[in-house]
């Protein structure tokens, strides 16, 4: 039987993915001679003979232009031109850095999806090994980059898979290879640990493999270098992409004003704040504050993000249930010494009652003001830090929000500022900026604790990351005194 409506689908969508398979072709292409020298530094490429030379039309030249634009390839010169700009290898192992991690969570929590289904991966592999034999470094690339993704698209993280895309380690392995083909033997065996690892479902071990993978590729990269040369250049990429989680700006939320404040101390950081649009007209807020610095707890934030994200947007009742499923899975797909203080607060606007689970977070104070004079309520702690044991229990509290309430949370770059002398600004200083019972908005808030942390600490280095949250309870006649 012929169905054509089905029948003219189907043609639509290989039509569709041939297009899409060309420009991905020609993207990778013109990475690979732009990474490997083809293009001196400097050269101006003119859209059209790129539209020309890699078989594309110009509209999908400009896009593959503006791409490698963003990756710091290329600096666009005008609509019709782009500048090669020179190779940076600190770049690279940088980007590598990442991808160590990166795919240290993704073989955790791909693991157990994975346990007796290892087939697909094991071709990848024989594959690999016959390209090594055959010195073909076209083949072996191709395959790598699909074994490698298939398992992270395993694990079901989303935010993962837009790291390796936006950082567009697709290309950069494609890239790298020639430079460590007199080390491709070890390298493609490295491979089989990971693969045995996964088949027996055991994610930690596959995950720490993973890293070792990447970690020693990126050893030889760095031997196989001729520029020996690091440039003092941030994580540009990494930090545009972190940014691109938080919040920009806070939300109007019914009854509701709310200001924040983020800073890291590094390029990336491991803190975490959010808001979260539920169903039944409820709001979800966040902030949270990833073990450790850098990198790494960078993208165990994006991950505690995407896990907390995809529970609570699910139908759920008690806001506790919901962080044991995300301890749970963030305790799956985090390395061992990972974890991260958590509070996360459910609101409903026609109660105003704040139903919150505090998992090891330094606690949120809501300063209420009545009569002249001011009340600080604490919402403590009720569970260990989120993944750092399997089984750890939450409980959820209710707090009755009244006009005028301000609710300021924040990690422990606030409390644990220091001064140049070494001392902590902490929870003290925080509630003694509230003794009076001053007419000031959230914004007006949040700026008067980091100008009194800023003026604290001097000239002191920020050692961790920064952020503030403060919400108001809006009253109906102004402020109560």
């Amino acid at each position: 039987m012929i169905w054509p409506d089905c029948q003219e689908s189907v043609v639509t969508t290989r039509t569709g993915n041939h297009r899409r398979h060309v420009g991905k072709s020609a993207r990778i292409r013109l990475s690979t001679d732009l990474l490997n020298g083809r293009y001196p530094q400097g050269n101006r490429l003119q859209l059209a003979k790129v539209a020309q030379d890699y078989d594309l039309d110009p509209g999908s030249a400009w896009g593959i232009l503006t791409d490698l634009h963003a990756l710091g390839m290329v600096t666009l010169a005008g609509p019709d031109a782009a500048i090669v700009r020179s190779p940076n290898p600190k770049e690279m192992h940088e980007a590598y850095q990442i991808r160590a991690a990166l795919e240290e969570i993704g073989g955790r929590a791909a693991a157990h999806r994975l346990k007796g289904r290892t087939a697909t991966l094991q071709r990848e592999q024989e594959i690999m090994r016959a390209a090594v034999r055959n010195r073909d470094l076209d083949a072996y690339p191709e395959h790598d980059v699909i074994f490698h993704r298939t398992i992270l698209e395993t694990s079901e993280n989303e935010v993962l898979l837009r790291v390796w895309d936006s950082l567009a380690f697709d290309i950069r392995i494609r890239a790298a290879i020639g430079k460590v083909a007199s080390d491709l033997s070890e390298v493609v065996e490295s491979h089989q640990p990971v693969i045995d690892a996964l088949e027996r479902g055991q994610g930690r071990e596959a995950g720490l493999l993973l890293r070792n993978h990447v970690e020693t590729f990126l050893q030889l990269l760095k031997k196989a270098e001729l520029d020996p040369l690091f440039f003092d250049r941030n994580l540009e990429i990494a930090r545009d992409v972190q940014k691109a989680f938080i919040p920009q700006e806070p939300p109007s939320i019914p009854g509701l004003v709310c200001a924040t404040f983020y800073k890291p101390a590094h390029s990336i950081g491991g803190d975490y704040y959010d808001f979260l649009q539920l169903e039944n007209g409820r709001w979800g807020i966040a902030i949270g504050d990833v073990s450790g610095k850098g990198i790494g707890a960078a993208l165990v934030m994006a991950s505690l993000q995407a896990s907390v994200r995809a529970q609570a947007l699910q139908p759920h009742v008690d806001p506790s249930i919901l962080i044991g499923h995300v301890n749970r899975l963030v305790h799956e797909s985090s390395p061992v010494h990972f974890f991260a203080s958590l509070f996360y607060a459910e609101y409903e606007p026609a109660s105003r009652v704040l139903t919150y689970v505090n998992a090891g977070q330094n606690p949120p104070i809501v300063i209420r003001c009545q009569h002249g004079e001011s009340r600080v309520f604490r919402l403590q702690p009720g569970g260990a830090p989120v993944g750092m044991f399997a089984d750890s229990k939450y409980n959820a509290v209710s707090f009755q929000l009244e006009d005028g309430d301000i609710l300021v949370a924040c990690t422990d770059g606030i409390i644990e500022a220091e001064s140049v002398q070494g001392e902590l600004w902490g929870q003290q200083r925080l509630e003694g900026l509230f003794s009076s019972c001053p007419r000031q908005t959230a914004r007006q808030v949040l700026q008067e604790i980091v100008n009194e942390v800023s003026r604290f600490s001097g000239a002191a280095r920020q050692k961790d990351d920064i952020t503030l949250l403060v919400i108001q309870m809006e009253a109906e006649t102004g402020f109560r005194t």
